[in-house]
């Protein structure tokens, strides 16, 4: 394989890696996001703990919102995946929330690695490239 065939195997690779890159990083992103919806949930079941009832701002769609009376503050109705909700009381849905937050962070940890392996690759190939590149370069055969 001549130098010019090898320099675009090397970009490619390198597009292949940022594309990956960026997707790993939307990844971490929703990741972090649903984290932070969790600790929003399990503070405002800590708050609401132990209310007779609360008023509240319900939305009703298009960004409008209707005041609610919130009757029983004893039960959460909660997600436990796959589009299945489970009455559950307040600290059985603390519990699923921590457990539901503690997955998350496994899978932003393994994504983060992921995320780091692949910067590591793209530190280590851009380099070649742009040597390979300087030589092609500076012995004519591709141009600026």
């Amino acid at each position: 394989m001549d130098d010019q065939q090898k320099l675009q195997q090397m970009i490619s690779q390198l597009n292949a890696y940022k594309n990956q890159a960026e997707a790993l990083q939307n990844q971490v992103q929703a990741l972090q996001t649903s984290m932070a919806e969790l600790d929003v949930l399990k503070k405002t079941i800590e708050d609401l703990q132990g209310k007779d009832s609360v008023e509240s701002l319900v939305p009703v769609g298009a960004g409008a919102f209707m005041k609610a009376e919130i009757k029983d503050t004893s039960n959460v109705v909660m997600s436990i995946g796959s589009g299945i909700a489970v009455k559950q009381n307040v600290e059985e849905a603390k519990k699923t929330v921590d457990s539901q937050k503690e997955e998350l962070k496994d899978s932003l940890d393994k994504t983060l690695k992921s995320l780091q392996e692949v910067t590591d690759v793209i530190a280590q190939l851009s380099p070649a490239a742009e040597k390979l590149m300087a030589n092609l370069q500076a012995d004519g055969q591709v141009s600026n």
